[in-house]
């Protein structure tokens, strides 16, 4: 991956840090899905042990392949009859599958001599269709079959859920088994010494995870220029386990970071409400009411400017907003939480979205391609999809124009102040301390001995 040398303020001798161009999209607090974002960039490789959740796709001939009951692999692989043992009975083999990046079980079956008749029909059940025609690499399936013929197919939906079909004498028949799962908690620990992601893997952090921790510390730390060599993390978070395998990681329970000899921590706290978020010891959400860019941008091709010349009518117009420019499709999302205003054609402005939300902030995203599934009155949350961007109304390429305003006047997205959202509820002070005690301890043991002393100091 492709990484830059970037200064780490003026004035300041520290040794550079190596910053992977996943952080592009962190500038303004973007609130892109992380692991989207990190597959978007490139971000995740698919390599063997790392976490990946991108689903192949199939060709037009696999797909062929997958609703054509007729469809036969080649001679010199098609099945063979089942082998039988000496009492008669017929001999079942197993096969355990992992799926690569790119690959399909059309490819699969004609690679391990399966039968597609079989897999034609299978891909005909209702239940299991979709499942069958979008797999994630790294994605486990066992088929158990005679001589070709599929007995069993078992396939992993997610890490407590797993898809069975089984022949029955009138075909197969699809069931969905639950998997008991296990949590336990781990914690890694790691010292910048040349880039964050370096040190993320060295300390066994999937870049998932670490995009995570990114990304509840964005509101106090500019990973882009501010991050530099010495710097330290500690992040406590979910492990799941089922019958002994790794299923994966799940929530990020607390993290610190270390920045300059600042120390930033936070710890998830659910309420009563059921609803999570990530405060500091203080009870302080981390988390900004709003985000600077609602979407996952490559350049801001226009910023706020009084006195811009329109790019279409060539005449001086206000530029009361920012554009974003990103290709057509990426998803837009609300920049906080809100209700939904206006959703239409808007003259110039093309297919727009209006948001109120409290304090008499209103927010617009204009020259969408289509809309979110969203109506005039719906309530919406910081992050979800409201529309995709496109290049409607009077615009000359596809990028969102985004506007911010207070009482009605506008002002710019990229320096206006931001207050947090809400912080712990006081009388949920004592319920939150009394959760999070155990995970500040949790990090405090982790934190080097020179840099404990200068904090209880």
């Amino acid at each position: 991956m492709q990484q830059l040398e970037l200064p780490l303020g003026v004035g300041r001798t520290d040794a550079p840090v190596r910053h992977e161009r996943y952080w592009h999209w962190l500038i303004g607090a973007s609130p892109i899905p992380l692991l989207a974002a990190a597959l978007l960039l490139g971000g995740v490789e698919d390599r063997p042990g790392r976490e990946t959740d991108r689903p192949s796709s199939l060709d037009n001939g696999a797909v062929a392949s997958l609703i054509d009951p007729g469809a036969t692999a080649p001679s010199d692989e098609s099945p063979g009859h089942a082998k039988v043992s000496a009492d008669g009975e017929s001999v079942h083999d197993r096969v355990q599958i992992t799926i690569e990046p790119g690959d399909s079980l059309e490819r699969v079956f004609r690679r391990r001599g399966l039968s597609l008749e079989d897999l034609g029909a299978m891909a005909r059940l209702p239940e299991a269709a979709e499942h069958l025609r979008r797999l994630s690499p790294g994605t486990p399936v066992a088929v158990d079959h005679a001589g070709g013929r599929v007995r069993t197919l078992e396939l992993a939906l997610n890490p407590a859920r797993q898809l069975r079909i089984e022949r029955e004498d009138a075909g197969f028949t699809v069931s969905f088994v639950d998997r008991a799962v296990e949590t336990r908690t781990a914690v890694a620990h790691g010292l910048i010494r040349s880039s964050l992601f370096g040190a993320a893997h060295n300390a066994g952090l999937a870049d998932a995870l670490t995009l995570r921790m990114a990304e509840i510390f964005q509101s106090d730390i500019d990973f882009l220029m501010d991050v530099r060599v010495g710097d330290s993390f500690t992040v406590v978070y979910e492990q799941r386990w089922s019958g002994g395998t790794h299923l994966g990681a799940g929530e990020i329970l607390a993290a610190e970071f270390v920045n300059g000899g600042r120390v930033h921590r936070a710890a998830r706290y659910v309420d009563e409400t059921g609803e999570g978020g990530y405060f500091t010891p203080e009870g302080r959400n981390v988390r900004r009411a709003f985000v600077r860019a609602p979407v996952d941008f490559t350049r801001i091709s226009s910023v706020f400017d009084p006195n811009r010349r329109h790019p279409v009518l060539n005449t001086i117009r206000a530029h009361r907003g920012v554009d974003y420019a990103a290709p057509a499709g990426t998803p837009v999302r609300a920049s906080g939480d809100g209700r939904v205003h206006f959703v239409g054609d808007n003259g110039g402005y093309g297919n727009t979205v209006i948001l109120e939300h409290g304090g008499r902030v209103s927010t617009l995203y204009a020259h969408l391609s289509r809309f979110g599934d969203i109506r005039i009155g719906d309530r919406v949350t910081q992050g979800q999809t409201i529309g995709y961007v496109g290049m409607s109304g009077l615009a000359t390429g596809p990028h969102l124009h985004y506007e911010y305003r207070v009482g009605g006047i506008h002002r710019n997205p990229q320096t206006v102040e931001f207050a947090s959202a809400d912080p712990v509820p006081e009388a949920q002070r004592g319920q939150f301390e009394r959760e999070v005690a155990p995970l500040w301890q949790q990090l405090d043991r982790h934190r080097p001995k020179e840099l404990a002393a200068r904090v209880a100091r």
